[in-house]
């Protein structure tokens, strides 16, 4: 990969993005802002923070290839990347049959939209897949820089690091809810990651790593969103995004919960400095 993610990242839908909020992101030190959700394929969004800073990397997590056709998509990367070289990264990925009405045959489709973006010139070292099963995450090794996987412990990154080897990036994303009230922080978790457990990809991958059928049924249990929203000060929260770090991850998205996110990031800047 060309461009340079640090350990520590943003990640955040892109109605919660602005330049003002990227330039404080980059002052505070953390080395990629990760446009979350599916934003179109003219990736302007992408191209006004990065105008907006000096050296932060920014990265879609991720485009859908249902959504957004794979010449456009390659358009606007060859555009962003002659303006800001080695500063920009593509992330794609399959999205959810549940929402998406002409999903089939996912990871063929993968396939076939990486060939679309070799014709039309996008490096592989300038693209990652959304990847959580085994054969999605070799196909980010075998035909990405690696992997972006989404709503994952610890334990699914020390097994897609086995999957992808040593060369790959694996750049986890996180949740985090900078509360020490177990309660009042669990019930901002469950509020966002309750959604994602009506998506069968996310509930198929939990199960492979200890949580079971009642762990993963809607609204989550305790010990399933405490793992998936990690809650309390700042240097517990800091444990839980180093067991990422630890367990084979280049880099770790962190999705600050709740309201303003600078002062969890500011918080967290400083306990993983």
């Amino acid at each position: 990969m060309t461009a340079e993610l640090g350990k520590l990242g943003i990640w955040r839908l892109s109605t919660g993005l602005d330049p003002e909020l990227a330039i404080e992101v980059e002052r505070l030190g953390y080395g990629t802002i990760w446009i979350g959700g599916s934003p179109p394929a003219d990736l302007t969004l992408a191209e006004r923070l990065l105008d907006a800073t000096d050296g932060i990397t920014v990265a879609t997590g991720i485009v859908n290839i249902w959504n957004s056709d794979a010449r456009t998509v390659a358009e606007s990367y060859h555009r962003i990347a002659a303006k800001h070289p080695d500063r920009f990264v593509l992330g794609i990925g399959a999205g959810h049959r549940e929402m998406t009405d002409t999903y089939t045959k996912p990871y063929q489709a993968l396939v076939d939209y990486l060939d679309r973006l070799d014709a039309a010139g996008v490096p592989t070292s300038g693209r990652v897949l959304a990847a959580l099963g085994p054969k999605v995450l070799q196909l980010a090794g075998d035909r990405a820089a690696g992997a972006h996987p989404y709503l994952t412990v610890p334990a699914h990154t020390r097994h897609a690091r086995e999957i992808l080897g040593d060369a790959p990036l694996l750049a986890p994303e996180q949740k985090v809810v900078l509360d020490t009230d177990p309660e009042r922080a669990r019930a901002t978790g469950r509020a966002a990651a309750e959604m994602y457990l009506n998506l069968s990809n996310y509930t198929k991958n939990l199960r492979r790593y200890d949580f079971t059928a009642e762990d993963v049924a809607v609204p989550g249990s305790d010990r399933l969103i405490d793992a998936l929203a990690l809650h309390g000060s700042a240097a517990e929260i800091a444990e839980g995004i180093n067991a990422h770090l630890e367990a084979g991850a280049n880099h770790v998205s962190i999705q600050a919960l709740g309201g303003d996110p600078l002062p969890t990031y500011r918080a967290l800047a400083e306990a993983l400095r």
